[in-house]
């Protein structure tokens, strides 16, 4: 129900966007989480379903932005200035909820993943 593209190899400081396409339009809060390789799915960015609030993890925030298409029922999360230990699998999340959360064991629905990986 999530399709998750636009990962790949990058240099440092370069930028990426990744886009998520949802089946449905009732997939309310949207996010974006990553796991580096032998660690915990962490959280990165979520939106609210306008739109209107956005939400970032600190290790994220000032350069990546999230954003939606509600008409196109897609999501995006930009990546610019990126860091080596940006490197992760960046997973795209939904909630059937209205309220936001930044918390994994709180989304619904999951994608497949798309790989990022930034070299120094």
């Amino acid at each position: 129900q999530l399709q998750a593209c636009g990962g790949g190899l990058v240099q440092a400081g370069g930028s990426l966007r990744l886009s998520c396409a949802a089946s449905e339009r009732t997939f309310y809060v949207m996010g974006w989480f990553r796991q580096a390789p032998g660690k915990e799915r962490d959280f990165a960015a979520a939106i609210s379903w306008s739109g209107s609030s956005t939400y970032y993890a600190d290790s994220v925030k000032g350069r990546f932005t999230i954003s939606r298409d509600n008409a196109k029922n897609t999501v995006y999360l930009e990546m610019k200035s990126l860091k080596p230990e940006d490197t992760a699998v960046y997973y795209c999340a939904a909630r059937r909820s209205w309220c936001p959360s930044m918390d994994k064991a709180e989304f619904d629905y999951w994608g497949q993943g798309t790989l990022v990986t930034v070299s120094s």
